[in-house]
């Protein structure tokens, strides 16, 4: 098995055209694959194949319920909560359960001596898996509306395909925070998508020095060449980062990304570059190399 995430500091940069084609590539050329959309705010990876639905996975943690008449308000799972998601106001004897703030950590079941803490499941979300026309698994992380934080469901999405022996493409949320983290963290390499503009590249360094805090290997695709600046590329060769591919600017490309087609079903050039860059990726950083 080999992991290999898809990421990008900002959103908008073709993280997604770059994840759905190359997955295309895999299905058309019978790699064993599969695409795990991890964007679980928006994921719409799916939207692109033709697929059955197999089924829906829940996704729920734990939410504290307190009984006041058990309750003696010493305050206790106040103090051990680090999220404040207990309310309490001992004088008139009030206390509450924030349940949107709250992450299931269990903490306050610890703290409490007086047996007035019970929990409950509260959904997050859900892990929704498809099978392509062409029989390759496509798993969807996606969050309920209302819900603070993806990464329980992000992590439920990939333990999906815990058993799997083959190569899985992880379709990174954008960003580097929490989810960005938990995704990459479980790949095996990070192949970061961006654009020559001066947002691009602030974002791709916030997404290269959080790499490296985590030793994560990493190499960049730069997509629409040939609008913006060369600020990108000094960079990248500044830090010694390896440019993986160059995907130009073309009407082309944004109109069949746009229309909810995959590029690689009409350029077989993009096809090619990115099986091969793939292949690379797999020889260099796959388990038999570990």
């Amino acid at each position: 098995m080999i992991k290999i995430a898809i990421a990008s500091g900002k959103g908008g940069t073709g993280k997604t055209l770059v994840a759905t084609n190359i997955f295309n590539g895999l299905i058309k050329k019978k790699y064993d694959s599969v695409l795990i959309d991890c964007d679980a705010e928006a994921p719409n990876a799916a939207v692109f194949f033709e697929k059955e639905h197999i089924e829906s996975v829940e996704i729920t943690q734990l939410i504290p319920v307190i009984d006041t008449k058990a309750c003696t308000y010493c305050g206790k799972c106040y103090e051990y909560c680090n999220y404040n998601a207990i309310f309490i106001l001992p004088p008139v004897r009030i206390i509450n359960v924030i349940e949107d703030l709250c992450h299931g950590c269990g903490a306050c079941s610890v703290a409490c001596k007086d047996g007035a803490i019970t929990e409950k499941p509260t959904s997050l979300g859900k892990v929704n898996i498809y099978s392509t026309n062409k029989g390759h698994l496509l798993i969807e992380a996606r969050m309920n509306i209302g819900v603070m934080s993806p990464v329980p469901v992000i992590k439920a999405a990939i333990k999906q395909i815990k058993n799997f022996d083959g190569i899985v493409i992880l379709d990174s949320p954008p960003g580097t925070s929490c989810p960005f983290i938990q995704t990459v963290s479980q790949s095996d390499y990070v192949i970061l998508v961006t654009e020559p503009t001066p947002f691009g590249l602030s974002d791709l360094k916030q997404s290269v020095e959080t790499l490296k805090t985590i030793n994560k290997p990493c190499g960049v695709i730069i997509n629409r060449t040939g609008m913006g600046d060369n600020k990108v590329m000094d960079y990248i060769k500044s830090e010694n980062i390896p440019l993986l591919m160059e995907i130009p600017f073309k009407q082309e490309i944004a109109e069949i990304y746009a229309g909810g087609k995959l590029v690689t079903d009409n350029d077989e050039l993009l096809e090619k570059q990115l099986l091969a860059m793939i292949n690379k990726i797999n020889e260099n950083y796959g388990d038999s190399n570990n």
